[in-house]
């Protein structure tokens, strides 16, 4: 997975993360979008994202992973 520096991710749109409105679990790539699925399913253990938030990042990471 390319390194996501400080600069590149503030520079992206709110599109492109899986909350785009706290502008967590960021999606530029295919290897990041996976990688979103697997954290949020791992926060939604842990208690702390909702089951309804780990699933419109899980449909995100579906888009941008063309599934």
């Amino acid at each position: 997975m390319a390194e996501l520096t400080t600069r590149s991710r503030n520079a992206l749109p709110d599109m492109v993360f899986g909350l785009p409105k706290q502008r967590k679990y960021p999606m530029p790539d295919k290897p990041h979008a996976a990688d979103a699925k697997g954290r949020a399913t791992q926060q939604v253990k842990r208690g702390k994202l909702s089951p309804a938030a780990a699933a419109r990042i899980k449909a995100k990471a579906n888009r941008v992973l063309g599934k």
